[in-house]
């Protein structure tokens, strides 16, 4: 079966020139042969132990899905965000400060007006989107940007009415949460937003990468480092676990992250889950909870760039949470989905993570909040920045490029 099933996709893949199947090529990424780990490559933290078996370099595990890549649309420069509207047609964000809707079949409407200035060095620039829990009746669209500042920048969140009624426009626009301090950095803006299924939001941010914002992760009155939950209104709500702490940021949620640009709630427990960026080596999944410290710069897997320790050279400490799962080498993580649609039933439970240094897709099988497995899809084809489930249960990625395109893996 598994013969027959790999040379049909073989000759699919002659005949079409796209696609994949569930077993994606072999690669500098990972040779994904069944039962060893994925990744092959030497760690960067060599001389580092996992805190538990199975935190690191799942197997290989396959669930022999054939599918297709379909181009649903291109021409984006450096897509970043991407959410569904109602109707089944997109809205989508490009890094250098446009937002547009796509079609179903693909056609790029003009830039939607009414946007914010955005500060566009770096890894900044417009960045997610989301649909506000009452988009159905107020039309409310959320997104978050790096803001141009006296001093320099930070992260901000807005929301505004959108109107498609001829040209698409944002109107009665509200900054609703700035990332305080301000700090002049292009780097580690986070920036992912998750509503909750309470109507809370929860914003990830990054620590800002430089020195002078690193140690800020650790601390109560940055909102660097941090993941943030509030209103939808921006207002706090009273069962953050900080509001009644003196001199702390009462929209603080959980501390101790390095750049959070992956996150989505679990489809059982409704919690929020995240992927961050480690430096080289260290990118790690956590289930996000209230006060908890998730160990950056303290801790931390893998090594600087520079080739020293991270931190305080130690993987673990008392009172710091530890990763469900790490990657070491790095993948770059960015985008993630929980895969719970019937259009590939084999697929169903899986944790899909896009990677922009790895250039896949990566689809981790799990076992309450346990990987027990890893697959390596899209292998070499784009940087990843987005991924998410439509509403038919095709998978959608955004590939991080200048002629960055929408993607859908569709069933063969």
């Amino acid at each position: 079966m598994r013969v027959r099933l790999e040379l049909s996709c073989v000759l699919a893949l002659l005949v079409s020139g796209c696609g994949g199947c569930g077993r994606a090529p072999a690669s500098g990424a990972g040779q994904q042969a069944p039962g060893q780990p994925v990744e092959t490559r030497a760690a960067n933290g060599s001389d580092q132990k996992p805190a538990f078996p199975g935190q690191t370099r799942a197997p290989f595990t396959t669930a022999n899905v054939a599918f297709d890549v379909r181009r649903v649309a291109g021409g984006l420069d450096h897509p970043w965000g991407l959410t569904f509207l109602p109707d089944g047609t997109m809205l989508v964000t490009e890094k250098p400060g446009r937002m547009r809707i796509v079609a179903k079949e693909g056609t790029l409407s003009a830039p939607v007006a009414g946007l914010p200035k955005v500060d566009t060095g770096g890894q900044g620039g417009l960045l997610d989107v989301a649909l506000g829990p009452s988009f159905a009746q107020d039309g409310l669209v959320y997104f978050s940007f790096s803001e141009p500042r006296e001093g320099g920048n930070g992260t901000a969140v807005a929301r505004a009415r959108l109107v498609r009624e001829g040209a698409p426009r944002l109107e009665a626009l509200q900054v609703i949460w700035r990332m305080m301090p301000t700090l002049d950095s292009s780097l580690h803006f986070g920036s992912r937003l998750v509503f909750a299924r309470d109507g809370m939001l929860y914003v990830t941010t990054g620590e800002r990468s430089i020195a002078e914002g690193r140690k800020q992760a650790q601390k109560l009155e940055s909102a660097f480092g941090k993941i943030i939950r509030i209103k939808p209104d921006g207002s706090v709500p009273s069962d953050n676990p900080f509001v009644a702490r003196e001199g702390a940021l009462r929209e603080i949620f959980s501390i101790g992250h390095r750049n959070v640009q992956a996150a989505a709630l679990h489809p059982t427990t409704g919690e929020l889950w995240e992927v961050e960026h480690g430096s080289r080596g260290g990118d790690e999944i956590n289930v996000v909870r209230a006060g908890r410290d998730y160990g950056w710069p303290t801790i931390s897997y893998g090594i600087e760039y520079s080739g020293g320790k991270i931190g305080e050279g130690i993987t673990q400490r008392a009172g710091m949470e530890q990763p469900l799962y790490y990657w070491d080498p790095s993948i770059a993580p960015s985008g993630m989905a929980f895969y719970e649609a019937d259009l590939f039933p084999a697929w169903k439970g899986s944790l899909f993570v896009g990677a922009l240094a790895g250039k896949h897709l990566a689809r981790l099988t799990l076992q309450g909040e346990k990987v027990v497995g890893e697959e390596r899809l899209l292998v070499d084809r784009a940087r990843i920045r987005d991924v998410r489930v439509g509403p038919t249960g095709a998978v959608y990625v955004l590939t991080d490029e200048s002629e960055g395109e929408i993607l859908a893996l569709v069933p063969r």
